[in-house]
C-alpha cells in the first residue's frame, strides 16, 4: 500500500493505476488527511459489495431489516424462498394479472348511452 498526495494523483494518475495493479491499494491525501483510497475491484461483486457498504440507503434497509428479524418479524429462509416463488408464478400468469385487474371476468362494457352523456358533459 503506498500513501500519495492528492496533487501528484492527479497529475500521474495513469501511473498510479499501472502501481495499483501490483502494490496494492493507494491511500491519497489533501493537506496531510486520507481524503480516498484507489482500489481495483477483484471482480463485478467486489465492486458491486464495495458500493453497497458505502450507500446510506442500502445501510438504512439493513437496519430496518435486522430490526424486523430481531422483533420476530422475518421468515424463514424455507418460507422466504416460497413467498418468492408463489410471487414469480403470480407475475408470470397473465390469467391472474387479468383476475386482479378486472375481478370477476372480464372488464365490464360501458352501456352507449352512458358514453355519449359523458362526452356532452
Amino acid at each position: 500500500m503506498r500513501i500519495a498526495p492528492l496533487a501528484d494523483v492527479k497529475a500521474r494518475l495513469s501511473a498510479y493505476l499501472q502501481q495499483y495493479q501490483t502494490e496494492g491499494p493507494v491511500v491519497i491525501t489533501r493537506n496531510g488527511k486520507t481524503a480516498a483510497i484507489l482500489l481495483a475491484p477483484a471482480n463485478d461483486e467486489d465492486l458491486e459489495s464495495l458500493l453497497l457498504a458505502r450507500s446510506p440507503r442500502f445501510q438504512a434497509l439493513l437496519a430496518k431489516s435486522r430490526e424486523s428479524i430481531q422483533a420476530g418479524k422475518g421468515l424463514s429462509s424455507r418460507d422466504f424462498w416460497k413467498a418468492a416463488a408463489h410471487r414469480h408464478r403470480r407475475k408470470a400468469d397473465p390469467k391472474q394479472v387479468s383476475e386482479i385487474l378486472h375481478p370477476g371476468g372480464p372488464k365490464p362494457r360501458v352501456p352507449a348511452a352512458a358514453r355519449s352523456r359523458r362526452r356532452r358533459g
